[in-house]
């Protein structure tokens, strides 16, 4: 092996390092620096929660680049963004248009979700699609979420849809709803359906060429739900297919008896089995869902090795409170950030002009107010402003209208003030069980390695082998 390599003493295969790059090492990491400017990462790290070498975290990132000094994702349209630490998850009848426009006049680096959209809808309002898949361009980074299971349609879908350029295409393996995971034999039911899950990747990539493409998933459904068969999922959609990443809400799904609603909170959380994702498949990303509620608990599970971190109903219900927290306590960035006055003004601007544009109140001020009724959650005059929003929905004909009628109920402070520090919140690991073993597994040469083989395991840097 030449000195462009990285060993794994006593694992039998090697990982080179790509022609044209260098190798720098530290205790912490080994940055892979190419001529041009492009950078890939070779991170090693022990997450607190995993014990011995099988906790080493490993992982070579091809997208990420360096601009001044700061890692950055370039979508396949030349684009480039920070990447996806922080994500608002897809969520039907909630993240459309109007509180995407919203959420990104609170962050400048939140990654948006859009709600699913089913393959045969796209493939069906052909002559419609902005209707489903048009955006204002301020909303990049944006990820494109799709339902469905069949091959064909999910490549129509994506092709129709990359005309578009979303950031990234995703698709649904993790909806519980008995509408999708039963009679429409998507979301959720598809953990049971690797193979299909692959060929369904496959297919969304060859529609979108060059652009990323991610799942959705829970960590099981019914009793379907051991580390083992998690293990095989990914491994399977992994291996035969581009993905390479997962977003793993860290609950099963439970089909039959439990509403959606209940999918949310019922299911035990196990984030170990996210972390132990995270230690078996070091090539891969993982972003985290479920039970997170602030950006405390955000920067909490980045520390212990996740890609990113995905936020549901928290960023929609007190967007003021996590994503005006974003872009400095996540992203670390400190440029000063818009206050609610000045936003309303600037969302005000997008949703009279958004007004009836399909058609006779589609969408109507009601639909377009909805966004905003959580954007003063627990602050002084909440209440009262939200009973004048009531009362005025009855015959405003605007937004700005609204909103003229309505903030003077509330003080200037509100209004001006920044986004409130959050407080120390429970730690999101108070609960964490230990981590489930790695399973036996074909790898490499056709040797045969299980957990108990990667004891000891080191990574060495060979400069003269």
């Amino acid at each position: 092996m030449n000195s462009q390599g990285v060993l794994l003493r006593r694992l039998p295969f090697a990982m080179a390092v790509p022609s044209g790059c260098s190798l720098v090492w530290s205790s912490d990491s080994a940055r892979i620096a190419e001529a041009v400017g492009r950078i890939g990462l070779v991170s090693w790290r022990r997450p607190r929660f995993v014990r011995g070498t099988r906790g080493i975290h490993l992982s070579f990132n091809r997208e990420l680049e360096v601009n001044e000094g700061v890692a950055v994702v370039s979508s396949g349209y030349g684009r480039e963004y920070l990447p996806p630490r922080f994500s608002v998850a897809p969520m039907m009848d909630w993240t459309d248009n109007h509180y995407r426009t919203l959420a990104r006049l609170m962050s400048k680096h939140a990654w948006l979700y859009t709600e699913m959209v089913v393959a045969d809808t796209i493939i069906h309002q052909q002559d419609n699609l902005d209707k489903f898949l048009k955006f204002n361009e301020v909303q990049h980074p944006i990820v494109l979420q799709l339902g469905g299971s069949d091959p064909e349609k999910l490549l129509k879908a994506s092709l129709l849809a990359s005309v578009y350029e979303y950031d990234e295409i995703n698709l649904n393996c993790g909806c519980p709803s008995e509408k999708v995971a039963g009679h429409g034999c998507f979301g959720a039911s598809l953990m049971l359906e690797s193979g299909l899950v692959a060929e369904c990747m496959a297919a969304i990539a060859e529609g979108s060429p060059g652009t990323p493409v991610t799942v959705k998933c829970r960590i099981g459904v019914d009793d379907f739900d051991s580390y083992d068969l998690l293990h095989k999922f990914v491994t399977t959609v992994s291996s035969s297919s581009p993905t390479q990443h997962f977003v793993v809400h860290a609950r099963k799904a439970i089909l039959k008896g439990l509403s959606p609603a209940a999918n949310r909170t019922i299911p035990p959380l196990k984030y170990e089995y996210v972390y132990a994702l995270i230690r078996d498949f070091p090539n891969l990303k993982f972003t985290l869902n479920g039970g997170v509620v602030n950006t405390h608990q955000v920067n909490e599970a980045l520390q212990e090795g996740v890609f990113g971190v995905m936020l549901g109903r928290a960023a929609y219900n007190y967007p003021w409170a996590t994503l005006g927290n974003v872009d400095n306590s996540v992203y670390g960035d400190s440029t000063p950030r818009l206050t609610r006055r000045q936003i309303l003004e600037k969302y005000v601007e997008y949703a009279d002009a958004e007004l009836h544009k399909y058609g006779p109140k589609k969408p109507s001020v009601r639909h377009l107010v909805k966004p905003l009724l959580g954007i003063f959650h627990a602050e002084s005059g909440a209440g009262v402003w939200r009973r004048a929003v009531d009362n005025s929905l009855r015959n405003a004909e605007t937004v700005g209208a609204l909103l003229k009628e309505t903030l003077c109920v509330l003080p200037d402070f509100v209004l001006d003030s920044p986004p409130p520090l959050e407080a120390t919140s429970v730690s999101l690991h108070a609960n964490l069980a230990p981590l489930p073993p790695t399973p036996s597994f074909e790898c490499f040469q056709g040797r045969n390695l299980s957990s108990s083989n990667l004891l000891g395991t080191k990574i060495l840097v060979n400069e003269h082998a």
